[in-house]
């Protein structure tokens, strides 16, 4: 039984090297050709491609925490005193967030009701632009289809992504070769920055746990970084490598979410994530246009910070992107709060009409 569970094991290990080293083979080819944001594209389409093609798999969970906190140092390093005043132009942004929400699950659910033909209760926590995780174990909890909602926000970020970097890059003309051209190497920290860096990455979640902050793995993180670099107590980004590193496991792990998903069997379920997530992309470029009316914000920043992807993967195209990190990051913290404090309420709510 103890060596069955040992094989079991192995196997695990060594699939989930496979799935690393596609990513990485795949982030190198995407680099390679001058894809857009190559090192979490590339893995992102090259281990979805193998997953639904049946190659044996095993997602790097185990590895995503130790390389998030990263990123959470890398995003606070973009923070400026500079930022501070500018904060004042954000509340327009954050007012509009509440109905754009509205907006954006509204569309989404009316896709997977009307035309998928979805049950109420799947249908609704497939719709809410929150987190994978937080809509899953909601969902599960409330009676809905775990494997249709996990499919679904699978789907929508993965679809985001992808469009958004296209839509830069094809609609707008925005490079992303900004972190390739400020490359930090392994030479440049200090024991110093180091130190702090690691400080920062180690705390950083914990702390935001302790205070109730939504995000906590990447936002805690990325809060210390912010008043290490605000202070100027280190003044130098987390190493490029591991930067790369970061994004390779991530673009891994969103294209493990695809294992075990036939392409026959599942089609429908992926084809409905994508008109879902572009009708909320479509919501989004309206609010976008609407803040950027009002506000004077760039139209860029305002589209990233209200396309409905994941926390990393909006900062981490805003930073490549050349947009206010800060801007799009904050938002995006106040969105999954909005989404998770209010979807089981909301939800309630409407089982109680």
């Amino acid at each position: 039984m103890i060596g069955g569970l040992g094989q079991v094991d192995r196997r695990q290990v060594w699939q989930t090297v496979l799935a690393l080293v596609l990513g990485a083979v795949s982030g190198l080819l995407a680099f390679r050709t001058h894809a857009p944001l190559p090192w979490m594209i590339g893995p992102l389409v090259g281990v979805t491609i193998a997953a639904l093609a049946g190659v044996p798999l095993t997602g790097p969970s185990m590895v995503r925490p130790v390389v998030i906190p990263v990123l959470g140092v890398l995003l606070g390093s973009s923070l400026t005193p500079a930022i501070f005043g500018a904060m004042g132009r954000w509340a327009t942004t954050i007012v509009l967030l509440l109905p754009f929400l509205v907006s954006a699950a509204a569309a989404s659910y009316a896709v997977y009701r009307r035309i998928g033909r979805y049950d109420r209760v799947t249908a609704y926590f497939c719709a809410m632009p929150g987190g994978l995780n937080d809509m899953v174990v909601m969902g599960a909890e409330a009676g809905g289809d775990e494997r249709k909602i996990a499919l679904a926000h699978a789907a929508r970020i993965f679809v985001v992504v992808v469009f958004v970097v296209l839509f830069f890059g094809l609609a707008l003309g925005v490079s992303s070769g900004g972190m390739a051209r400020n490359w930090v190497a392994l030479s440049v920290l200090r024991p110093l920055d180091w130190l702090v860096l690691a400080a920062c990455a180690g705390l950083g979640g914990p702390l935001a746990r302790l205070l109730h902050l939504p995000a906590a793995p990447i936002f805690g993180p990325m809060l210390l970084s912010g008043v290490a670099h605000v202070t100027q107590i280190v003044q130098v980004s987390p190493p490029s490598l591991l930067v790369i590193v970061a994004q390779v496991v991530i673009g891994t792990v969103l294209g493990c979410r695809f294992i075990g998903a036939n392409v026959r069997d599942v089609g429908r379920d992926l084809l409905l994530g994508l008109l879902s997530a572009l009708a909320m992309l479509g919501v989004a470029v309206l609010f976008a246009a609407i803040v950027s009316w009002m506000t004077g914000v760039q139209i860029t920043q305002a589209f990233l910070a209200f396309s409905p992807g994941g926390l990393a993967e909006m900062s981490l195209l805003a930073l490549a992107m050349g947009q206010d990190v800060a801007y799009v990051s904050v938002l995006h913290v106040v969105r999954i709060t909005l989404v998770i404090g209010g979807a089981g309420v909301v939800f309630g709510w409407l089982r109680g009409q």
